[in-house]
Parts: C-alpha cells; sequence; structure tokens
C-alpha cells in the first residue's frame, strides 16, 4: 500500500509561518517592543524550516532506487538539522537585539492592540503545531515533529512575550521585555539543542527506541523457550523506517524449508510489534561451534 503523502502538512506549515510573520510584524510596529520582534524573528525562522521541511519531506517519499536500494527517509534528518541551525542563528538575533534595548531601553506603545494581535498568532501556532506533532508521531516524521516541536515552542516563547509586555505595561518598567527576549533566547536554544542532537543520531543509525528494542526482544525470548536461539542483535533507524538483523540458530538437523519457514514466521511476528520494520534473518545451526564465534559481528 502507497504511504500517504506528508507533504500537504508541510504547506500547512508554510501557511501558518507566512500568517504568524504578518500578525507579529504587525503587533511589533505597533508597540516598538524587542520582546514581539524576537517571536516575529523566529517565525521568520518557521517559514524556512517549513520549506526545508517541504523540500526533504519531497525527497524522502521519493521510492527506493539502484543508488539507494535503502530509500530516502534519512532526508528528513537534513530538514530537523537545518531547523536546529537557524534556530540557533535567531536565537543570536533576539539576544543581540535585547542586549541593545537594555541598554537603550524604549517605551513601548498601543500594548493592548499589540498583545492581542500576538496572542492571536499564538493560538494559529498552537492549533497547527498539534496537528504536525500528532501527524508526525503517527507516521514516524521526524520532519514534520521537529517543525511542529519549533511551532510549539514558539507558542510559550509567545506566551512569555505576552507576560513580559504585559508586566510593562502594569509595572512601567521597561527593561522587562528585552529581559523576557532574553529568556525567549535562551529557551529556543535548549530546543535547536533537541533538534540538532536527534537528527545526528539518526545520520549517524542510531538504534531503534529502548522500548521498540524491548519489543523485538519479547518476540524473540519466546522462540529460545522453543529451543531456538539468536545474536548479533543489531537496529538502526532512517526517518520513518527501521532495520532490524539478527542471526537465528535453529537445530542442524533441520532441513533448510523448516528453518525458512521458522524465519518467516520470526518476521512477520517483529513485523507485527514494529510495522515499519525491515527485518534481516541469517540461520545458523544451533551446534556448531563456528556459530558463536560471530556474536561479535559488524559490533
Amino acid at each position: 500500500m502507497t504511504a500517504r503523502s506528508l507533504k500537504p502538512y508541510a504547506w500547512l506549515s508554510i501557511g501558518a509561518a507566512l500568517a504568524t510573520i504578518a500578525l507579529k510584524s504587525a503587533a511589533w510596529l505597533m508597540t516598538g517592543s524587542v520582546g514581539l520582534l524576537s517571536d516575529a524573528l523566529e517565525s521568520l525562522v518557521n517559514l524556512a524550516g517549513a520549506l526545508m521541511a517541504l523540500a526533504m519531506l519531497s525527497i524522502a517519499e521519493k521510492p527506493a532506487d539502484e543508488g539507494h536500494a535503502f530509500g530516502h527517509g534519512k532526508a528528513e534528518y537534513f530538514s530537523s538539522g537545518f531547523e536546529g541551525l537557524l534556530i540557533l542563528v535567531a536565537a543570536g538575533a533576539i539576544a543581540m537585539t535585547a542586549v541593545q534595548r537594555l541598554l537603550d531601553p524604549q517605551p513601548l506603545e498601543q500594548l493592548g492592540i499589540g498583545l492581542a494581535v500576538s496572542l492571536a498568532a499564538a493560538i494559529v501556532n498552537l492549533v497547527v503545531g498539534r496537528i504536525l506533532l500528532l501527524a508526525g508521531k503517527r507516521q514516524r516524521s521526524i520532519a514534520l515533529e521537529a517543525d511542529a516541536r519549533h511551532l510549539l515552542t514558539d507558542v510559550w516563547t509567545s506566551a512569555g512575550v505576552i507576560v513580559g509586555v504585559g508586566a510593562v505595561a502594569i509595572t512601567g518598567w521597561s527593561w522587562l521585555d528585552p529581559a523576557v527576549a532574553l529568556l525567549v533566547a535562551a529557551n529556543i536554544v535548549w530546543a535547536a539543542w533537541g533538534l540538532l542532537r536527534r537528527s545526528g543520531g539518526g545520520l549517524m543509525d542510531g538504534s531503534v527506541p529502548p522500548g521498540e528494542y524491548a519489543q523485538v526482544l519479547t518476540v524473540l525470548e519466546r522462540y529460545r523457550l522453543q529451543g531456538i536461539d539468536f545474536h548479533a542483535l543489531r537496529t538502526r533507524e532512517a526517518g520513518a523506517r527501521s532495520f532490524i538483523s539478527l542471526h537465528v540458530l535453529v537445530p542442524g538437523a533441520w532441513t533448510v524449508t523448516r528453518a525458512h519457514q521458522l524465519v518467516e514466521e520470526l518476521d512477520r511476528e517483529i513485523r507485527r510489534e514494529l510495522p515499519h520494520a525491515t527485518v534481516f534473518t541469517h540461520i545458523e545451526p544451533l551446534e556448531d561451534p563456528a556459530s558463536q564465534e560471530d556474536i561479535g559481528l559488524d559490533r
């Protein structure tokens, strides 16, 4: 069955980014708030990230070919890594602007209108972010999940900025606005680090999550109770797909047909637990000492 395209979600993210850029820029122009300016700058990063996600999802959805026999799924990691780098750049720009405003405070204007517009932008990001996050988890797309988490981080960022601007309106302390902007910068640096770490892990052929690994072990342990053994279990993730390889040790007196039927059954059971997995098995005779010599094969 052909997998459903995820590109419409990327287009949804692009539309949300354009809408929030317009709203937050209007809020900044009306208030002069550097906090609201930081929000608008981060929405530019959202737009760049969404465009990159669209490009990488288009590549990831290409079928396997002679040059890429295992597919193009890893392209999604470039999207999440790229977005992480853009967030770092935006954080630097926000911090510089905030420091300048701390050194030269400016009064804020039309706070009520500015806060209302910023709140509207936050609601757009919240709705779209939740849609992307659910789709990303359901379809195992790190590109969509990264974009979603960035949008949701933007929601919390906007909430902080609204609190900061509101505090200025109540107290009259102009320094609260750039101070909150600095906290915004620190917050999105943390988000960037999370994206870069996950992207690097994927590009380095990281293993499947511990929970999924435990599911595979549970299946294999059931076969051990039948007198079958296994070793050289290796796993890796590539975008939405997982790859599992292992050596299956069966009694040497078995026929090739019987051993083949066993590993076919084993393959089906693993894929029932992990439908996105591709399983590779290698049959070895249980009694042969040479079968134990490759336990550490390619580890």
